[in-house]
């Protein structure tokens, strides 16, 4: 890739500002990432990223732009992280359909490393690469503009923690704001004379409650990963991951007006309530490690960039300043993963109306998270309040997890479409669609093996 400048500025040392400044390293002399923060020195939760205390996935569309941005990092992360290299490793039910776990590995190794975790091994990388900087402790006040106020030439930032030092102008060829969805771009645009993006939401009122527990050893056998999601009639959802240091994250989710409770007991007997009969009995065993952790989220929101006549030169928004997604379906660092991305193609064809171009192109895969994830908080609601077609999609959908309870290749199918892999429409080919209806006849004339056939095995080797 040519060189477009000198210096490049990243708003934000969180996994889309690290992914982002990866890829501006390429196409900029030099690349600078600040953050309010202080950064721990390698895997520890901090307050500028309050959900990682929870359960974290990156999807098999993360992994892979990862894998193309650091070639051998997640391999050497997995020597102390457990994997999913199997559909046995995941016990993965969603709508009240326990998918088949029958199927063969289709070669996209899932990785189960909690969000320091990750985050640390991206910004040990990153910090590595000579032409980069990351000043931690370092608040960001506002953006710099030529006269003529179209193009942002840099960003006014303070140091935190130092007496007498003043704030200072940090020049640019171009910013990228990695702030999330609570930064202040929308008010600087609004101060340059530009129209903010249009907005849309839908709320869901989600809280989590976690903890780091150890089980005993071999108490689930082959599983790694369970995941309970919700259901019409129950709106409240059951994660466990198996991590690195030879832990687990368990947590328990809810909408609004089933948020979980956070006394030990009880949220104890939620996730067991919630979990299949085999896990609950491991669980009455399990080695609480930290204090039950909350994180509240009130709704997805997604800001149409793509869509604006006007934007300042100088400047992109990337990661949830762009679109922030209900995490229950995490979605959001493989998001940030294929917006890294979709910014490394675009600065290969030059700087020329670079942010229409990146905007457009960011849409794409966000189209996709915000697809699932929105049909998904959707049916959670009245049916009066979705619209008819909506209804219909969430019944096919329903159908088609119904059948891959059976179905390997429905259940595979699925899996990718959720992991980012596979567009949405994937699932409504000629070819999926005859199976779920196949599939669902063949299913109402027999009775239903799936707890024999599924449960037995789990039950035998937690034995």
């Amino acid at each position: 890739m040519r060189t477009l400048g000198d210096h490049a500025v990243v708003l934000g040392a969180s996994i889309s500002g690290l992914l982002a400044a990866r890829v501006l390293a390429d196409a900029y002399e030099r690349v600078t990432v600040v953050d309010r923060d202080e950064l721990p020195e390698y895997a520890a939760a901090r307050k500028g990223v309050p959900q990682g205390w929870h359960a974290h996935a990156l999807l098999a569309s993360g992994a892979q732009i990862l894998d193309e941005l650091f070639p051998g990092m997640l391999p050497e992360l997995s020597a102390t992280a457990p994997m999913i290299r199997s559909p046995r490793d995941a016990w993965f039910s969603v709508g009240g359909h326990l998918l088949c776990r029958d199927g063969e590995p289709d070669g996209r190794d899932a990785y189960l490393l909690s969000r320091p975790f990750l985050e640390g091994g991206v910004r040990s990388r990153v910090e590595a690469m000579p032409t980069i900087s990351i000043r931690d402790r370092c608040e960001v006040l506002g953006l710099v503009t030529n006269q003529a106020g179209d193009r942002v030439t840099g960003a006014r930032v303070l140091p935190l923690g130092t007496d007498g030092v003043e704030e200072e102008v940090l020049g640019a060829d171009l910013v990228v704001d990695a702030t999330g969805r609570g930064g202040r771009v929308l008010a600087w645009l609004t101060e340059m004379g530009y129209e903010p993006p249009a907005e849309e939401q839908i709320r869901v009122d989600v809280m989590y409650a976690s903890r780091y527990v150890r089980m005993p050893p071999g108490a689930l056998g082959e599983l790694k990963l369970i995941l309970i999601g919700t259901e019409k009639t129950r709106p409240t959802a059951m994660a466990m991951f198996a991590q690195e240091g030879d832990r687990w994250i368990l947590g328990v989710a809810g909408y609004g007006g089933h948020h979980p409770p956070t006394a030990p007991e009880e949220w104890l007997a939620l996730a067991c309530a919630l979990a299949p009969p085999h896990v609950s009995a491991a669980l009455s065993d399990a080695e609480p490690l930290n204090d039950i952790r909350t994180h509240r989220f009130p709704a997805n929101v997604r800001r149409r960039y793509e869509r604006l006549h006007r934007f300042p030169a100088g400047l992109l928004v990337i990661g949830d300043a762009i679109c922030s997604f209900n995490p229950i379906y995490g979605q959001g660092m493989s998001v940030a993963a294929l917006e890294a991305a979709a910014l490394r193609d675009v600065l290969a064809d030059g700087d020329t109306d670079l942010a229409r171009r990146f905007f457009q192109a960011a849409a794409k895969p966000v189209d996709l998270a915000w697809q699932l994830a929105a049909g998904s908080d959707r049916a959670m609601s009245d049916d009066a309040a979705v619209p008819l077609p909506a209804r219909m999609v969430a019944a096919y959908i329903d159908a088609l997890q119904a059948a891959a309870e059976r179905d390997p290749v429905l259940a595979s199918r699925f899996v990718q479409v959720t992991g980012l892999i596979a567009p949405a429409s994937s699932l409504m080919s000629p070819g999926t669609m005859l199976r779920v209806l196949t599939g669902n006849l063949k299913r109402r004339r027999a009775p239903d093996p799936t707890a024999d056939s599924q449960l037995a095995p789990a039950v035998s080797e937690a034995s």
